[in-house]
């Protein structure tokens, strides 16, 4: 996992157009998680600051992928300034929050990290790319109003970049309708990386369906 520029981060998520996102409190599933996702296809994933010693569990993906060029990590679920220092600390390469915090914008540009704030309005979208944001995620997705709501935004502003996440189906249709609508990328993350497949140790199934809605946003794009 090679540190990169932020604007390669940026410009391969939007290539790759997809964010698998995850939690798992135990660092050695967390690992085989992410490699399935790998094998997939994807290049940019995002492990949530959700439960107790996140952070722990982090550094320890962060060090056993420190040499495959492929990973692209970053952590999702960060509301303040000092958590998001601790991961950028501990080699997040993009920060992901489920609001706007503009103390954590003025803190990864500082430090020229990729900063993907949740925004469910005009508003909110327009103040985040005034801080200096190149990708918004929209969130809670669905409940914001699903792809309607993205079309509704780009058609004032065309040059805003759009991720969905939440409510977003790893489904050909559900994946055409976002695209369709203008969405630059999907943030996918519980109905992606099922809880029963983990489970099950099924890892497998999560490379197919990662494999899959790559190809779905592939083939939505080409339309």
């Amino acid at each position: 996992m090679a540190q990169v520029s932020r604007m390669t981060v940026l410009n391969t998520l939007l290539e790759t157009g997809l964010a698998p996102l995850f939690y798992h409190p135990d660092a050695d599933i967390a690992c085989r998680i992410v490699a399935a996702c790998l094998a997939g296809g994807a290049r940019c994933v995002e492990f949530t600051n959700r439960g107790v010693r996140a952070h722990a569990v982090f550094e320890q993906i962060a060090r056993r992928f420190a040499e495959d060029r492929r990973l692209i990590l970053g952590v999702g679920s960060i509301v303040e300034p000092g958590t998001a220092a601790l991961y950028v600390q501990l080699g997040a390469q993009f920060v992901v929050g489920p609001l706007l915090n503009p103390d954590v914008a003025r803190l990864c540009n500082r430090r020229k990290v990729a900063y993907l704030p949740g925004c469910a309005t005009v508003s909110e979208i327009s103040q985040a790319e005034e801080l200096g944001v190149e990708i918004c995620k929209v969130f809670p997705a669905g409940a914001a109003g699903g792809p309607a709501f993205i079309k509704s935004v780009r058609a004032p502003m065309p040059w805003s970049n759009l991720l969905p996440t939440g409510g977003v189906a790893p489904t050909e249709q559900g994946i055409a309708e976002w695209i369709d609508a203008g969405a630059c990328a999907v943030g996918i993350g519980s109905k992606l990386i099922r809880k029963d497949w983990v489970a099950d140790g099924n890892f497998a199934a999560i490379t197919e369906a990662v494999a899959a809605t790559l190809r779905w946003i592939q083939e939505a794009r080409a339309k």
